[in-house]
């Protein structure tokens, strides 16, 4: 096992790691911009380096300077967390150029199945589903509205590359196009720098459903209990659950051992999700794969009691998996809710300092949280502040449980998203479990952003590559 890691994320997700790492005698560096200097990932860290000014492009996505700390702290690993460098090879062969592990999967894997069209190239050679798609350079963009009609309208256009739903539009007539275009291809040039549209057939009342899967350098694999996703809002999630109330013991097998075959065709080690919708009629096709940690992994691991993330540090230090199968076989019934610093009437982000704040705490409730007391919160970056996550012998009881957490929680001084999630967790259409992804912003948001709203740095620093 590695001596000392190196943290290449902030929030949340580097205390999440950082208490991992404590537990198992590793010790920490953290990195952090002139914005987080009193974060919480910087207190808890055994030590932490100023790596630039509070813009990502500065700082959290400065390989060089990221690296050239690495070196310094005399790391033996970077863990990239979620966001941010986690899904970029370059990073990745910095990392290992430099003589460090880098925690997650080759680059070769990235590249694979990092970009929407090269991954369901692969996925489609092994006869895995996928919706009719497409990709369109910017330089033939006449073949928009034939394609559009081909496929039958409605479709969803969106830039090829990146992830998080930016540029992504649904577009439902041929007098939609032009705008839906022009924001997709100006967005993945911005931000992505790849200038090229992928179109593909919308799935009405689709389910969001993901398997997250573990392999370690010898090809042993693990495919973990699915997580319900399809609660979101400008498609990006806000609730999961799992095991997902609507997938069938026949559903399940099929998209584990999809997952499972797309990983390996893509030459996959370390921990990865795969992402599918799942129609009407329980038909699933593959929509992409995240190729990191995810932000929803304290759901898996409370209905299996697995470290995702004590698994990642043992695979990439060449440790074999060794887990009972019993354990890869979800017990009672876990749901996350993320709380965001957002108006709950717009789903827009909020900013400001937090005056008070306090955890709600019990059996089978968890927060993995990046905040504190006096935490000013930036709109440099996403507006998450916590994950609630709450665990139950039955769904029921988790939504009870995850009600009464909430109505526990106190966080003053910043308007957050905790009276939409509120009202998500005692209507009937989240009880029943009859829910799917438009569902949010059909029934639970009065005045919801448009999704095509213009983003800034706190909507889209995850995805950078």
């Amino acid at each position: 096992m590695f001596n000392k890691v190196l943290i290449a994320n902030r929030g949340e997700i580097a205390c999440r790691v950082i208490r991992t790492c404590r537990r198992l005698g590793i010790k920490t560096a953290a990195v952090y911009s002139d914005a987080d200097l009193k974060a919480e990932h910087v207190r808890l860290a055994d030590e932490a380096h100023h790596i630039g000014p509070a813009p990502a492009l500065e700082s959290y996505l400065n390989i060089d300077k990221i690296i050239s700390v690495a070196k310094t702290a005399g790391a033996e690993a970077i863990h990239p967390g979620y966001g941010f460098l986690s899904e970029n090879p370059k990073f990745a062969e910095a990392t290992a150029a430099a003589g460090m592990v880098f925690i997650g999967p080759p680059p070769a894997a990235t590249r694979a199945l990092g970009t929407k069209t090269g991954a369901r190239q692969l996925v489609e050679k092994d006869g895995v589903p996928t919706v009719p798609w497409t990709h369109i350079p910017s330089d033939d963009v006449a073949r928009v509205e034939e394609t559009a009609k081909s496929f039958g309208f409605p479709v969803v256009v969106k830039p090829s590359a990146g992830g998080g739903g930016i540029g992504t539009s649904i577009v439902r007539r041929p007098e939609e196009l032009p705008h839906a275009v022009e924001l997709a291809l100006s967005l993945g040039k911005r931000f992505f720098n790849q200038p090229i549209l992928h179109m593909e057939k919308f799935v009405e009342l689709a389910r969001h459903i993901e398997t997250q899967v573990m392999i370690d350098r010898s090809g042993t694999a693990i495919v973990f209990p699915e997580r319900e996703c399809s609660i979101q809002r400008r498609y990006q999630k806000v609730i999961e659950e799992s095991p997902s109330p609507a997938v069938s013991s026949v559903l399940r097998t099929q998209l584990a051992d999809a997952s499972l075959k797309i990983m390996r065709a893509g030459g996959y080690y370390n921990v990865g999700t795969v992402e599918s919708l799942v129609d009407r009629c329980n038909n699933f096709y593959f929509l992409e794969v995240n190729s990191r940690i995810q932000v929803e992994h304290p759901v898996t691991e409370m209905v299996t009691g697995l470290d995702i993330v004590e698994l990642q540090l043992r695979v990439a230090s060449g440790f074999k998996l060794t887990v009972p199968p019993e354990k890869l076989r979800a017990r009672g019934h876990a749901i996350e809710a993320r709380i965001y610093a957002e108006s709950p009437e717009t789903l827009l982000p909020t900013g400001g300092l937090i005056s008070e704040y306090r955890e709600p705490s019990g059996d089978g409730v968890r927060v993995d949280s990046g905040v504190a007391n006096g935490y000013e919160v930036s709109s440099h970056y996403d507006p998450l502040l916590a994950k609630l996550v709450v665990w139950s012998e039955t769904r029921d009881q988790s939504i009870q449980k995850m009600r009464d957490a909430l109505r526990d929680y106190v966080i003053e001084g910043v308007v957050t998203n905790i009276p939409l999630l509120l009202r998500i967790f005692g209507h009937k259409t989240f009880l029943t479990g009859e829910y799917h992804t438009g569902t949010l912003a059909a029934e639970f948001v009065q005045n919801p952003a448009s999704p095509d709203a213009p983003l800034g740095l706190s909507e889209w620093w995850r995805f950078g590559r």
